[in-house]
């Protein structure tokens, strides 16, 4: 399990910092698909009237795992990057929890 802690501090590139601020973590989702991309309308197209699927469907799933990208959005200047982590079935942001039994 891969757990991150939801306030980082690491670089900023933009140009009003320049330097190591304090970033606020949050996890990477896609967007919704768009109807009007230009591939969408191109397989519309091409699906419409008769003669069933035109283009191939992908049924050869070998991954189990996504790799996770962290958005990280500069508190100082509100300016957005990305870093990708590697591969993970768990994730969670949020500070690690001590555990209440003995410590070594």
């Amino acid at each position: 399990m891969v757990t991150v802690p939801k306030e980082r501090k690491t670089f900023c590139k933009n140009k009003k910092c320049n330097k190591h601020t304090l970033h606020k973590v949050t996890q990477y989702k896609a967007g919704k698909a768009s109807n009007f991309a230009q591939g969408k309308r191109r397989y519309d197209m091409k699906q419409m009237g008769f003669g069933g699927q035109t283009k191939p469907i992908f049924h050869k799933k070998a991954k189990t795992t996504k790799k996770i990208v962290l958005r990280m959005e500069c508190k100082s200047c509100k300016s957005k990057s990305q870093i990708a982590l590697k591969r993970c079935k768990h994730f969670e942001l949020g500070e690690k929890k001590q555990s209440s039994g003995h410590q070594y």
